[in-house]
């Protein structure tokens, strides 16, 4: 089946050959270089322009004549300054007719502005996430999301989650069989543990403006331990409560206490990959008092346990001590 990756100018890289390799190692498993056949669609002629310095040619471009396509993917580029509006008129000339398609990245932009996901729940990259949604408020986005299918439409959050989009493809194609030797193989999750969200409170914090938030974020990271209410959080900013935690969603794109449980995750995570220290003890130094509560957010927000956690990511080397009063810092030896 033929898998056509449309590469906009400046894309990312590996949003073209993550999918691409996930493919074509699916086809090299089942002895059948036709099971897939992956194409790159440019605008024109000219050499694609990648991240890390990277050029394609593409296989052929929106001004060729049809051919038919199953699976149609959009690459983003990072910067997205500008639309095609050629690209999106081939691609709403072209989508509706294949058997799927989707994006990876920031090239959900491409298919919003083509109106192919209107009411449609999608995700990009957390970074891209809150533009996604103001520049397009028909969409239902879910910025936590690896990636979303909904109905023929799937969108991947950017990087790395384009693979992980191609391999549930692949399943979906040919079963789990072949999606987990191919997951195996390349040193893959078959279902990534967890959404967007596992990967750092401080990159949600990064974003924020500098302002009265930004100290209130700043506070809450070094005192996970510390009562973390959204009225002292407001009190400590100098903002009523109301006011604190609306300009706290716009700034950073999340409540004040969904930010804090995040924060307290994202310490978690490190004590368990870095430290060998107890669970109990992890659940009080990160800010969730027991070990049930630091389970329940596990669960709900990764998928496992913390145990289970532990396992996968520890570091080979742990590093038990840790500085005096510690709430969330740097393990120390």
């Amino acid at each position: 089946m033929r898998i056509t990756i449309l590469a906009p100018p400046g894309v990312q890289s590996l949003d073209v050959v993550g999918p691409a390799e996930v493919f074509w190692e699916a086809a090299r498993r089942l002895g059948d270089p036709g099971a897939y056949e992956v194409q790159v669609m440019a605008a024109n002629n000219d050499p694609i322009r990648g991240t890390g310095s990277l050029r394609f040619l593409a296989d052929r471009t929106i001004h060729d004549p049809d051919e038919p396509i199953d699976t149609l993917l959009v690459g983003g580029d990072p910067a997205f300054t500008e639309i095609d509006p050629a690209m999106t008129a081939w691609l709403s000339r072209r989508a509706p007719e294949t058997r799927r398609y989707g994006s990876i990245c920031t090239g959900v932009f491409l298919l919003a502005a083509a109106g192919l996901l209107d009411g449609k729940r999608v995700t990009t990259h957390w970074e891209c996430a809150a533009k996604l949604r103001r520049d397009f408020p028909a969409l239902n986005v879910d910025a936590d999301q690896i990636f979303i299918r909904d109905g023929q439409v799937s969108t991947a959050a950017g990087v790395t989650a384009g693979m992980d989009l191609a391999l549930a493809l692949v399943e979906e194609d040919y079963g789990r069989e072949l999606a987990l030797i191919v997951a195996r193989y390349m040193v893959m999750f078959l279902k990534r543990p967890g959404g967007q969200s596992q990967f750092s409170a401080h990159l949600v914090a990064q974003i924020a403006e500098k302002s009265p938030i930004q100290s209130a974020i700043t506070y809450i990271l070094e005192n996970l331990m510390a009562e973390l209410s959204v009225s002292s959080q407001a009190e400590r900013a100098g903002m009523s409560t109301r006011n604190f935690a609306r300009v706290f969603v716009k700034e950073v794109g999340m409540t004040p206490a969904d930010f804090v449980e995040a924060a307290r995750l994202d310490a978690a995570r490190r004590f368990l990959q870095d430290t060998s220290l107890p669970l109990q003890r992890i659940a009080q130094r990160s800010g969730f008092g027991d070990l049930h509560n630091m389970r329940r957010v596990f669960r709900r927000k990764i998928g496992i346990g913390p145990t289970e956690y532990r396992t996968a990511f520890q570091s080979t080397s742990v590093m038990p001590k840790l500085t005096k009063g510690d709430s969330g810092a740097t393990p120390i030896n």
